[in-house]
This record gives C-alpha cells, sequence and structure tokens, in this order.
C-alpha cells in the first residue's frame, strides 16, 4: 500500500487531540479576523481610488503606511486588489470553520482543497512580506494582521492534514510531525520573533530616529 492509499486515522494523544480542537476554531475566528482586515483594506483602497489626496487611516507613519503600500504594483499581485483576494479566501476559510463546528466530517478531497487554498495563501503572504521590507519599504498594519491569522492557520491544517494521513508522508514524517504537533506554538513564536527581527532590521534607520 502506498502512502496515499493509507486510510486516515484519528489524531492520537493530547497534542494531536489539541490539534483537532483548535483548527475549527482558529479557522472561524482566525479567518474572520483576516476577513474584517482585508475588508478594511478595500474599503481603504476605494476610497483612495475616488480621492487621490485621502490619507488612510492604516498610514500612520512613513513605514507604517497603508497608502504606501496599495499604490504599488505588488498591491494587485494578479491584476486585481489583493484585499479581493483575500476576502474572497478568508470567507471560505471561514465557512470551514463553522461547517466543522457544526459536527460535519468533510472527505478528504475537501481537506486537500483546504489544504492547497491554505498552502497558496502562505506563499502569498511570505512573499508580500518579502517585497514590503525589501522592496516597497513599508509595512501595512492591516496586511500585517492577515499575515498574523494566514500562517497559522496554513501551519494548523498542515500538521492536521498529516497527522490525519491525508496528505502522502512516510512513518518518518509522521514521527517528525508529532514533534512538530508536540511543539506546535513553539514553532508559531520562532516565526514570529524572525519577522520581528526581519522587521527591525529592515527599519532600523527609521527606528533610531525615534530614540
Amino acid at each position: 500500500m502506498t502512502p496515499v492509499e493509507a486510510p486516515e486515522r484519528t489524531s492520537t494523544g493530547p497534542d494531536g487531540a489539541i490539534i483537532g480542537r483548535v483548527l475549527p476554531w482558529l479557522l472561524a475566528l482566525g479567518g474572520a479576523v483576516g476577513l474584517v482586515a482585508a475588508t478594511a483594506l478595500l474599503v481603504e483602497k476605494l476610497k483612495v481610488l475616488a480621492d487621490p489626496d485621502h490619507v488612510p487611516a492604516c498610514s500612520i507613519d512613513p513605514v507604517l503606511s497603508c497608502g504606501t503600500v496599495m499604490t504599488t504594483p505588488q498591491a494587485e499581485a494578479f491584476g486585481i486588489p489583493n484585499p479581493i483576494l483575500g476576502i474572497i479566501g478568508f470567507s471560505v476559510v471561514v465557512t470551514v470553520g463553522v461547517v466543522l463546528l457544526a459536527g460535519a466530517r468533510p472527505p478528504r478531497w475537501f481537506w486537500l482543497g483546504l489544504q492547497a487554498g491554505t498552502l497558496f495563501g502562505a506563499v502569498f503572504v511570505h512573499w508580500l512580506i518579502f517585497q514590503s521590507l525589501y522592496r516597497i519599504g513599508a509595512l501595512c498594519p492591516y496586511c500585517m494582521v492577515v499575515w498574523a491569522v494566514t500562517v497559522p492557520i496554513f501551519w494548523y491544517t498542515t500538521l492536521h492534514n498529516v497527522r490525519e494521513v491525508r496528505l502522502p508522508s512516510t512513518p518518518g514524517v509522521r514521527r517528525i510531525t508529532d514533534v512538530l504537533v508536540r511543539y506546535h506554538s513553539t514553532v508559531l513564536c520562532l516565526w514570529a520573533a524572525a519577522l520581528t527581527v526581519a522587521i527591525a532590521q529592515a527599519f532600523w534607520t527609521y527606528w533610531t530616529t525615534l530614540i
């Protein structure tokens, strides 16, 4: 039997159970937070289009400046404003979370679709992070909220799918996953710390002027 054909299994152990319980809430609440942030950013984008002199509420200083970010080509990576993609994506995520909280048990293809969507979101978010730090030279607070919810959604979805053998894996991969599940919050803390260091380094010259 190949890894792909392996039957699904129920997460075992307290850590696996935690992942299974947390994921629906994370999808519903994290998706809702991301949806609000994406909607707010789209509203500000429309205001700027209607009035070029409009200063977005999320433009606080030269670094924390939605206005700077939303006027760049990166803000429309696929030919439409990025917030529209966020509204669509997070609406799906919220719906999935609510469905799971209602007790539904979706088929494997459903989980694979969710995995593909969250993977796309995580890759896209990290591309935007790179662009913001090293190409645009400004940060969008609403975008940062999206970053903060997209990565955990991807992370816990992936852990859950590997443990439930919905993704191709081997015993060795599952052993590694068991370790990652045990330290699931540590991984997110390390990601947040790395992002904080990258932001501090990228805008160090500006930060030092505030001292």
